[in-house]
């Protein structure tokens, strides 16, 4: 099977026009079938300020009412997709920007309220990427890159996890390519000490996971992160890297970031 790489990108390269421009550069020059998947927070947040609409976050996620949904659709499905698209175009790389909604690429259902209402928040399943669809949009030639925009069949737009996207696409690829995950951040990748770049642990497996977790060098946001990484792998993801993004150039050669293994 062919190789597919899928890439998110999170919010401090977007914020940076500069740094922006270089990842997609990077972007640009890796070989072979891709898919790019992004997010956009702070600017969806900035917005909202502009607009006397204040976020409301409850253990780091965003609680989406119906004018926040406005904002996010906005932002991500708009200013934030068609300016990546542009950029891409104009390095060369023939992209498409869609919101899951596009071409019924991506369908998710409105998470249901347990102790929390998150409102117009998208959960996804395993029917819920077309991979028909991305591998037609593939084999035409073009790049789709995807924003944390979804819907749910009923003309709902939904709000969704940018992460959560791009291991699920990962995941149902996985049935038509080798595809390997990579999620670009400002960190080098897993490092031993969050302070020391050159504590960076280069591989990890399964099995290795807890014992990073019971020593701390797990902790945090990462928890999450990995969990869902080798959840990927244990569904057909050949492996997951986590690393900064100006390194990407070097994923082909053995030295980006920490890699995921089973």
């Amino acid at each position: 099977m062919k190789q597919l790489t899928i890439i998110k990108i999170g919010g401090n390269v977007i914020d940076s026009s500069e740094k922006l421009h270089q990842f997609l550069l990077d972007f640009t020059a890796l070989p072979g079938d891709k898919i790019l998947v992004h997010g956009g927070g702070k600017i969806a947040t900035e917005l909202g300020h502009s607009l006397g609409i204040e976020p409301r976050m409850v253990e780091g996620r965003r609680i989406t009412d119906i004018e926040t949904l406005r904002i996010v659709t906005m932002v991500y499905a708009g200013l934030i997709n068609k300016n990546m698209v542009a950029q891409l175009q104009a390095k060369g790389c023939n992209a498409i920007g869609l919101s899951g909604a596009d071409g019924n690429v991506i369908k998710a259902a409105k998470r249901p309220v347990v102790t929390i209402d998150y409102g117009f928040v998208g959960d996804l399943d395993e029917s819920s990427v077309a991979v028909d669809t991305l591998d037609s949009l593939l084999k035409s030639g073009l790049v789709p890159v995807l924003c944390a925009i979804t819907h749910d069949g009923d003309s709902q737009l939904l709000n969704t996890n940018a992460d959560t996207i791009a291991s699920a696409v990962a995941v149902a690829m996985s049935s038509a390519y080798d595809t390997r995950l990579v999620y670009c951040f400002e960190k080098k990748g897993v490092l031993r000490d969050v302070d020391d770049d050159l504590s960076l642990v280069t591989e990890i497996k399964r099995n290795e996971f807890d014992q990073l977790k019971a020593e701390g060098v797990v902790s945090g946001g990462m928890i999450p992160k990995l969990h869902n990484a080798f959840e990927a792998i244990r569904q057909g993801v050949k492996a997951v890297y986590i690393g900064k993004a100006d390194e990407l150039p070097q994923i082909d050669l053995n030295g980006f970031g920490t890699r995921l293994i089973d």
